[in-house]
């Protein structure tokens, strides 16, 4: 594995998902904004980007998993200290994005570990049919229609909600890390147990 490259590739679509993540927060209409955000994924998969989400998808099906284990991480590193860098640069130049995504956060905060775990496992079956339509079928419709449902149906995604939260003042440190952790097992779960039944389905 190259560490840069593949640093690169997941910082670029970390910057992407905050791309996302702010014209979504800028939209009154939320149809509409989910609908928008949808070209982080976009962007990310016609560029050949490393999003977590995606790319945790096929673990499964690497044939050397320990690398495979390794960019993952790499990924997950990238696009976590691009949302960061890119909340905290807009945190200071939007006054108005910022009190939404506080808004926003305290909701997301007041759930139960049960309820974000949930949430992220259903948010990460999304992004695996999403990416995976785009690979099996070169077909668009799958972003178009998956991200929009896993916003609006409030489901979690640790990326994005790293992004809001980093967006926000005056959080609790230590429960922000602990959702986004959930954040993360929720969504590698829901990644990997999707494809999983689907392949056994069909080797039956």
């Amino acid at each position: 594995m190259k560490i840069k490259t593949e640093l690169k590739k997941s910082f670029l679509a970390g910057v992407l998902v905050a791309i996302g993540g702010t014209v979504y927060l800028s939209c009154q209409n939320k149809i509409v904004g989910a609908f928008l955000f949808s070209v982080a994924l976009f962007c990310i998969c016609m560029e050949n980007l490393s999003l977590y989400t995606g790319k945790v998808c096929y673990f499964l099906k690497a044939k050397d998993k320990g690398n495979f284990l390794a960019e993952l991480l790499v990924c997950l590193v990238g696009n976590s200290c691009a949302v960061i860098l890119c909340a905290l640069i807009l945190k200071s130049n939007s006054s108005h994005i910022k009190e939404i995504s506080g808004a926003m956060c305290a909701l997301k905060l007041d759930k139960s570990f049960s309820r974000i775990f949930v949430d992220s496992i259903f948010c990460g079956i999304l992004i695996y049919l999403a990416v995976n339509i785009y690979k099996e079928r070169n077909s668009l419709f799958g972003i178009f229609l998956c991200i929009p449902v896993f916003i609006l149906s409030g489901f979690e995604h640790c990326i994005a909600d790293t992004f809001y939260f980093f967006l926000t003042e005056n959080l609790m440190f230590s429960k922000m890390i602990i959702f986004i952790l959930i954040t993360i097992l929720g969504n590698t779960i829901g990644g990997l147990v999707f494809p999983f039944i689907r392949g056994h389905a069909k080797s039956k």
